[in-house]
């Protein structure tokens, strides 16, 4: 192992092996005095001999964060008080440090006296609001497990996510776009009509006492999240200071449900330390820790992607966090950008795409914009470029991981080629180990062959709630986290996904990774997204569908798609069916649901297993 030099050592490099050289990105930056505290692009590129395996281990001389939230929550307000932490522009709301650290006290204490105890699971139902970040911390406060509830869940879904983890209060959006909350809260359980509030008594949900509704107004049997905010006493208030004091970094913070696509939703187990460091370390790859940045943020909270490498990234790094709209929209985003001039912009590819697309784009002033994270699926090359050239995203970033992983174990390096970039999701974050294995035997793979990816370390997830045989099939005897995803490695541990493993098209025997197709399809100038599945067959078992939005006024046949890729790409790739679609099914995080277009498209076209 080669020898590292002594910390007081370190000037102008930073560590390489003899005889090799980091990437220019990879220069030190700064020292600041504080033992440990070096500031550096990314550690990630530090790398001894080209790899043979696939199997790549990110060191870090930078340590974890061995906090709590609330106890990081507290020390970041004290050095920005009079910062602005938050902004929700469609609601007109601003808070500064000092402001969301005094309300998420009073909503800590508040419920205290509705009777939440640590451990107690709280759900927390609706878009993007300025109750939801103060119930994300003010639960982390007092050791309550938040549970986050999918805004779209309908009344079945609802129902099930509530009993599975026993949630006792629910705090609830009074209604999201078409849905009713209250209305589908009675629908489950109708003795709240004749409940005294904060004594509910329901049939099917036993653990369930209180149901908190947001807003003005009166709804039977509920109490009001304002009047909660202020019901605590001084006792109420002492007792929540004494919990932020004897909470543990491996506690559980949060629960967050999977998609569900098969079979029913898992409740996936976050702690303080797996979600605090996952943010910090995201954090600054993207520079936060070097200089004020306000950062952009459309995704939904209720998603990893928003509450952790977003929301939590206002007291991990002192950003500021905007979200210009309860669920994203693409004018309020670039309006929210100009206002308030951010810096960076997160968002699914489909978000990018809309932003870019939006006939009002140009009109938009978004050069303030520097850096960013796209995650959620594949990015296509060309929209990669376009956020670079005309968002002024030169720094954008691709994030990869998943619930279970806190979220990220994968991110590209500041500086790497826009191809790279796009056509990877990066490298493995600090302190994680990644491995692409072979599916049938659980041997590691040379590099660049495709196998599942997996990873370990500090990021992946406690177990699923309730559900140790799903968590054993998830997390095997060594630790390491079983993604389901098709991934290959290069020499340098940059990671390809090449799709989900339920996802491979497999076709008269040849195996066919969708995103290459799709890869190849955004070149195509009237093509504004593609998205490609296997259907039935019953000669050949799979046949390729690409199902492809045109861009606006654009007219194409498929006989011109499949001409386009005639002797571009291998002759059994070529789509047999070209589907041309208005939308896609998409889920509240806006990732498209390829297993209901598969669905649907086989029922359209009469086709069987």
């Amino acid at each position: 192992m080669t020898k590292m030099l002594p910390f007081r050592r370190i000037t102008s490099k930073c560590y390489a092996a003899p005889g090799r050289q980091w990437p220019p990105t990879c220069m030190v930056k700064k020292i600041n005095r504080r033992p440990f505290s070096l500031s550096i692009s990314s550690c990630r590129h530090r790398k001894n001999t080209e790899l043979q395996e696939s199997y790549y281990h990110a060191t870090s001389e930078i340590p974890f964060y061995g906090k709590t939230v609330s106890r990081v929550l507290d020390e970041t307000v004290e050095k920005h008080p009079d910062r602005t932490a938050y902004v929700f522009s469609k609601d007109n709301i601003r808070r500064t440090f000092r402001q969301i650290q005094d309300e998420i006290n009073r909503l800590a204490a508040g419920l205290l006296s509705v009777g939440v105890k640590r451990g107690d699971r709280v759900g927390m139902w609706g878009p993007n609001t300025l109750e939801w970040v103060l119930t994300q911390y003010a639960t982390s406060k007092i050791g309550a497990i938040m549970v986050t509830l999918n805004p779209a869940y309908r009344t079945n879904e609802l129902e099930y996510a509530l009993r599975k983890v026993g949630v006792k209060v629910l705090i609830s959006a009074q209604a999201f776009k078409t849905q009713d909350y209250y209305s589908m809260v009675e629908e489950i359980c109708p003795e709240i009509q004749y409940a005294t509030p904060g004594h509910l008594k329901s049939v099917k949900l036993p653990e369930l006492d209180s149901v908190i509704m947001l807003g003005s107004g009166q709804f039977k049997g509920a109490l009001m999240f304002d009047d909660v905010m202020d019901m605590a006493k001084d006792v109420h208030h002492k007792e929540a200071e004494n919990l932020s004091k004897v909470l543990q970094i491996d506690d559980p913070i949060n629960i967050q449900f999977t998609s569900g696509t098969t079979g029913n939703p898992k409740g996936v187990i976050l702690t303080h330390h797996g979600i605090l460091n996952n943010s910090y370390f995201v954090g600054r790859a993207l520079g936060y820790h070097e200089k004020h940045h306000k950062i952009s943020m459309p995704a939904p909270l209720y998603h990893c992607f928003g509450m952790v490498l977003g929301s939590l990234c206002v007291f991990t790094h002192g950003v500021t966090c905007v979200f210009p709209s309860p669920s994203f929209e693409a004018e309020p985003t670039l309006q929210a950008i100009e206002k308030e001039k951010c810096t960076s912009q997160y968002g699914t590819p489909t978000m990018f795409i809309d932003m870019l697309n939006h006939p009002h784009f140009k009109n938009y002033d978004v050069s303030s914009l520097s850096t960013g994270i796209m995650t959620g699926s594949p990015c296509p090359v060309e929209i990669m470029k376009k956020c670079i050239s005309e968002m002024n995203m030169h720094n954008i970033m691709i994030a990869y991981g998943l619930t279970e992983t806190s979220p990220a174990s994968n991110l590209t390096c500041i500086g790497d080629p826009v191809e790279l970039t796009a056509s990877t999701v990066g490298k493995a974050l600090e302190h994680t180990e990644l491995k692409v294995i072979d599916t049938s035997t659980g041997d590691i793979l040379p590099i660049n062959e495709p196998g599942e990816l997996c990873m370990r370390g500090y990021l992946v997830m406690k177990g699923y709630w309730d559900d140790e045989q799903k968590t054993k099939e998830a997390i095997d005897e060594n630790g390491w986290f079983h993604s389901g995803d098709l991934a290959t490695m290069d020499e340098n541990g940059y990671c390809r996904i090449v799709g989900r493993i339920k996802d491979l098209i497999i076709r008269g025997g040849e195996n066919i990774y969708p995103t290459e197709i799709e890869q190849f399809l955004h070149k195509h100038p009237k093509i504004a997204d593609v998205q490609v599945i296997g259907l039935p067959d019953e000669r050949l078992g799979e046949e390729v569908c690409a199902c492809i939005k045109l861009r606006s006024g654009e007219v194409v046949s498929a006989k011109e798609i499949k001409e386009f890729c005639r002797g571009e790409i291998s002759h059994f790739k070529i789509p047999r069916y070209i589907e041309f679609v208005g939308e896609y099914p998409m889920t509240v995080t806006l990732k498209v649901q390829k297993n209901i277009m598969r669905q649907e498209i086989s029922k359209k076209l009469n086709l069987t297993k």
